[in-house]
């Protein structure tokens, strides 16, 4: 970690400065005689990857942004922390920079393991995407992000917890009501526009009664930090397609598992089960994880004595747009509030963030015309567009999900799949989303036309 300087329980919203310490730009925020006021051109709720990315384009618009986080930096976040070329994509259009000397971990590839077989895949070298992929660990990964949207010139204010909505007299939303640090002081915020970047949670959502369908994919992941010299600088990621146990090692475990080094002596390890699987929601992840890591060898480290971080963590993983619609009444759905991790490979940065650069653009398109049906027909375009970017991909990967909740499906895949690298080749392009969108080679081609041809999700 950088050091830094960041002070920032508010009682109301106070003036912000900035200091350069270290490269890094840090946010103090001082009381003011005169502070700002708790109106915006819009208001984004939740500074993760989908918040701090709509924030800093909305900003680059010219926007007035009002970014709040009911947290305060650095803050710690359950994920994978391992991040694929559509992912680095969307960090250098941000302006990141991604070099290890950034502090960021590169890696060549996927490699696929199941059982005694293993394969280890490079990214695909593609003209739309960078041909590396990245590690870094949440606890400072949001707040660069949330850095580049007050960069961009957002006001992000740290230790508002949004409650609630505040609706006008046509039951539109009109802003947010909120308990602002430790001592939970209300305050209000207004703004003729609301992006609800609230996660998993979607309390924006589901105060507007947007509930989550059934029918989309769902999983569930855990994780924990492991002290592992021998794994921590691997160049590739790792995912394992076979769980089993040292105690019943003829037994496979349910879900698919991740190892992914952090280049500086830990890794980040965990696991997911899908709930097309018989397991999910029946079995204790945490205990799971630790059964299948007693199988790995020794020397890797991954043994409750060399945890690096405390106890096993867990979150839930929205999938193929599992909340909809994604735009009503002056709500913005991006990210994990509006369902959009990756059916096919549990990613979720990615589509965060190009869901909030999505919907920045349709919000200051509208926010450009008169309040009224004129705005409102633009804001409607925005869900027609995820529909168009992401839909028919999603689609095939509800389908994916069903067909290796299978075992005999899955198990026919990882016996007979993984002896054949061209096809392996194939499904890394397919399962990262990673083709070129113009040109390309034949599985670009199929891929992108697939895509296209299914039903929207």
């Amino acid at each position: 970690m950088h050091s830094q300087a960041l002070i920032q329980p508010l009682s109301s919203p106070n003036a912000t400065a900035e200091l350069k310490t270290d490269n890094r730009t840090a946010r103090i925020t001082v009381p003011s005689s005169n502070p700002a006021p708790n109106d915006a051109d819009v208001i984004v709720v939740g500074a993760g990857p989908a918040g701090s990315a709509s924030a800093y384009y909305l900003a680059s618009h010219g926007l007035d942004v009002l970014l709040l986080e009911k947290t305060s930096f650095p803050r710690e976040k359950v994920c994978g922390d391992g991040l694929t070329p559509k992912s680095v994509k969307a960090l250098i259009r941000m302006g990141i920079d991604t070099s290890p000397e950034a502090g960021w971990t590169h890696n060549k590839g996927l490699r696929v393991v199941a059982g005694d077989t293993q394969l280890s895949l490079d990214w695909p070298k593609l003209d739309d995407y960078p041909a590396y992929g990245l590690t870094r660990t949440r606890l400072d990964f949001d707040e660069l992000l949330a850095d580049r949207a007050v960069s961009a010139g957002a006001r992000l204010l740290t230790e508002v917890n949004v409650t609630t909505p505040i609706f006008d007299r046509a039951g539109r939303v009109c802003g947010v009501e909120a308990v602002v640090g430790a001592e939970k002081r209300p305050a209000t915020y207004t703004a003729p526009i609301v992006v609800s970047a609230d996660g998993v949670s979607a309390r924006m959502a589901l105060a507007l009664g947007i509930a989550k369908r059934d029918d989309r994919p769902l999983g569930v992941a855990v994780r924990r930090y492991y002290k592992s010299p021998a794994k921590h600088d691997d160049e590739y990621l790792e995912s394992w397609l076979q769980l089993r146990s040292a105690a019943n090692p003829n037994v496979l475990l349910p879900g698919y598992g991740w190892i992914f080094g952090l280049g500086d002596g830990r890794v980040n390890v965990g696991l997911g089960v899908l709930n097309s699987s018989t397991a999910f929601g029946k079995t204790n992840y945490r205990k799971l994880l630790t059964d299948w890591l007693s199988s790995t060898p020794e020397e890797w480290g991954m043994r409750d004595e060399s945890q690096a971080d405390g106890p096993i963590r867990g979150a839930g993983l929205p999938m193929g747009f599992n909340r909809v619609p994604h735009y009503s009444r002056g709500l913005v759905l991006v990210g994990d509030s509006g369902g959009m991790v990756n059916p096919f490979n549990g990613e979720g940065i990615a589509y965060a963030m190009e869901s909030g650069e999505i919907a920045a653009r349709f919000v200051a398109d509208a926010l450009a015309k008169p309040a009224g049906p004129r705005r409102e027909a633009v804001l409607r375009q925005y869900p027609v567009e995820l529909k168009r970017e992401f839909g028919g991909y999603y689609r095939m990967g509800d389908i994916f999900v069903k067909l290796i909740g299978n075992p005999t499906v899955m198990r026919l895949c990882t016996e007979h799949g993984l002896h054949h690298p061209l096809l392996m080749r194939f499904v890394l392009k397919l399962l990262a989303n990673l083709t070129d969108a113009r040109g390309g080679d034949a599985m670009d081609k199929l891929i992108n036309g697939l895509s296209k041809v299914a039903p929207a999700a």
